[in-house]
């Protein structure tokens, strides 16, 4: 007997009646229905979230930002009401809503509190504090329901953060702008400082030498006044001198008459001596610095003073008996010298304040010319600063850009949102379902095959006693579900590139991919009949709830426990996903060429131990053969 011949056989015992035929047509539909059903329900259920019964309670009282009345609450429920993302309904109260979500009318609700507005408006206050949304869920109605109502609660809040960013940006810019505005003008004030600050500065420097001039001119003349003072004093007690004499000229008239000779002889004397004496007295006043008014005056009281000598001179020598009338020369001499001594006196006095005053100018110059050249210092480090401060406002200026309305808008608008994700997918399933779809289809794979060994023999006795050929055996046990399950990958591709739409990328190769892991898979349950029997079978069912779990096709493998993630990387269903994801995607070949490498390597250790399994079955007997298994 041949190999088609066996397969042959087992065909036609499954098609020897009517209940058997109608048991084969439903176990070959069970991966259709499984996985086409399944798919169905979930083909892109994100799309019917309008469906979804959600309630929306705004108890915001509203608060004023920038002078208007604001209500972000009803803003951002009416925005969600027409956006539409769920079925919305705004309901009266927090209490209301948590009833409808209790009951479950509702799978979750979002309240917007009465200090809504007012939290999100005092940012700008003295106050700040974070305003709340509050999310009601009830897992009972669905955990996933809950989990989305979560994700959208946090839309909601990325959407109001947005909105309250853009708004205070846009304060900021229109501030910042205002400060530029005010540092121009602020720059045009330091331009007129710093000019008007160079302009003291050169006013300072000549006051400085202009004081420094007077204080050495002062100091000068202080000098000089002293000298002056000096001569003077020595004039005035000249004159003092020159009044007693004339007194004693004046007393000893009498003795004068009496000695007229001797009288005569002093009068000749003296009228030879007084011009060189009055010239004498000239030159010590002049050395001593008298101004030319006293000069004048002494001169020409000695020019008196030597008329009347040389007058008298002449009487005595003429006339020596006119004593008299010398004697009231002598008296006019002696009134003349008592004026000389008396003006003398108030030159020296003068003299002397002058020279006094003269010093307290020269102290005083001096004090003015260190002030006035602190002042030149002072306003000189003045300039330098109006010239720092006029070029950092300049430098301010620069930093801060110009701009219009319509530039802060949009830079507002780019602060409040600076990221914009752009979804660069290398491959892309396009629905939830087509996400999902690699999964199921293997899993409905092995519960196609698993669900044909319930009524498909893994051996045939007859042939294993007719025979003596393992191989031929063992080929002929596996082919026969094989086939079947090649047949149902093809009803189940139809569905998943057919009735459902998914779209697949390399149609041939995905479903010669379904093909080798339902083979493969009828290998493995194969080789798990023929050496544990009914055991087996129930292990096959046990693997395929360990693989359910194992092989990635909802969560990533990475999220498994330690042990299960082990296993992910050696359990033939792992690699059945991958391989069909990499194929329907449009994925990278050289994986899926791995995957499929990995399946044939586990069809064939498979199809090795079963076929060791029938050559001990050809050999002898064991107590399980007398005793049939309760399946198969």
């Amino acid at each position: 007997m041949k190999i088609p011949q066996m397969i042959a056989a087992e065909f036609r015992r499954l098609t020897a009646s009517p209940m058997s035929i109608v048991a084969l047509v439903a176990l070959m539909a069970v991966p259709v229905l499984y996985g086409g059903l399944y798919l169905w329900a979930n083909q892109n259920p994100y799309a019917n979230l309008d469906k979804v019964p959600a309630a929306i309670v705004v108890d915001d009282a509203g608060a004023t930002v920038d002078g208007v009345e604001t209500n972000y609450g009803e803003k951002v429920a009416d925005q969600l009401v027409k956006d539409g993302s769920f079925d919305w309904t705004v309901v009266s109260s927090p209490s209301a809503a948590a009833r409808g979500v209790d009951d479950s009318a509702y799978d979750f609700s979002i309240t917007f509190p009465e200090d809504f507005s007012s939290a999100l408006a005092s940012a700008s206050g003295e106050n700040p504090h974070r305003a709340v949304v509050t999310l009601t869920t009830n897992d009972t109605n669905s955990y996933l329901a809950s989990t989305i109502g979560t994700q959208a609660a946090e839309k909601i809040r990325t959407s109001i953060v947005q909105q309250v960013n853009e708004q205070a940006a846009k304060q900021f810019l229109v501030g910042l702008a205002d400060i530029r505005s005010s540092l121009v003008k602020a720059v045009g004030g330091a331009d007129q400082l710093v000019d008007g600050s160079a302009s003291a500065q050169s006013g300072a420097s000549a006051l400085a030498d202009g004081t420094a001039q007077l204080a050495d001119g002062s100091q000068t003349l202080a000098t000089s006044l002293g000298t002056l003072a000096s001569g003077a004093q020595q004039v005035s007690d000249g004159a003092a001198q020159l009044k007693d004499g004339a007194a004693q000229v004046a007393a000893g008239n009498d003795q004068l008459a009496a000695k007229a000779t001797e009288a005569g002889q002093v009068a000749a004397q003296v009228a030879a001596d007084a011009p060189a004496v009055g010239q004498q007295l000239i030159e010590r006043l002049k050395a001593a610095g008298a101004t030319q008014e006293q000069l004048d005056q002494v001169q020409a009281a000695l020019d008196q003073i030597d008329g009347k000598v040389q007058g008298g001179n002449s009487q005595v020598q003429a006339l020596v008996g006119q004593v008299n009338q010398l004697a009231a020369g002598a008296d006019q001499v002696s009134a003349g010298a008592t004026q000389l001594a008396s003006g003398a006196s108030q030159v020296a006095s003068g003299s002397q304040q002058a020279a006094s005053g003269s010093q307290e100018l020269a102290s005083g110059a001096a004090s003015a010319s260190t002030g006035a050249a602190q002042l030149r210092d002072g306003l000189t480090t003045l300039h330098d600063g109006t010239v720092s401060l006029r070029d950092g406002l300049k430098d301010g200026v620069k930093q801060i850009p110009d701009s219009s309305a319509d530039l802060r808008q949009k830079q507002a608008s780019t602060i409040a949102d600076p990221v914009n994700l752009k979804n660069d997918t290398i491959t892309s399933a396009g629905t939830y379902g087509a996400g999902l779809a690699p999964f199921f289809v293997a899993l409905a794979g092995w519960i196609g095959i698993y669900a044909l060994f319930l009524i498909v023999k893994p051996v045939s006795r007859r042939a294993i006693t007719a025979l003596h050929s393992p191989i031929k055996v063992t080929l002929a046990g596996w082919l026969t579900p094989g086939l079947l399950g090649a047949v149902q990958m093809v009803g189940l591709f139809a569905i998943v590139s057919g009735a459902l739409g998914f779209r697949i990328d390399n149609p041939l190769g995905m479903y010669g991919l379904m093909a080798l892991a339902s083979v493969t898979f009828a290998a493995i349950i194969l080789a798990l009949n023929v050496w544990l029997g009914s055991v087996g079978q129930f292990l096959g069912l046990v693997l395929m709830v360990l693989q359910l779990v194992t092989a990635g096709g909802t969560f990533p493998w990475q999220t498994l426990p330690g042990p299960l993630a082990a296993l992910h990387h050696v359990l033939p269903m792992s690699f059945a996903v991958d391989g069909i994801r990499q194929l329907m995607y449009g994925g990278n070949p050289a994986t899926a060429w791995a995957d499929a490498g990995v399946l044939a390597l586990w069809m064939l250790i498979a199809l090795l131990l079963a076929t060791i399994g029938v050559t001990r079955m050809t050999h002898f007997r064991t107590l399980r053969d007398l005793r049939p298994s309760l399946i198969g």
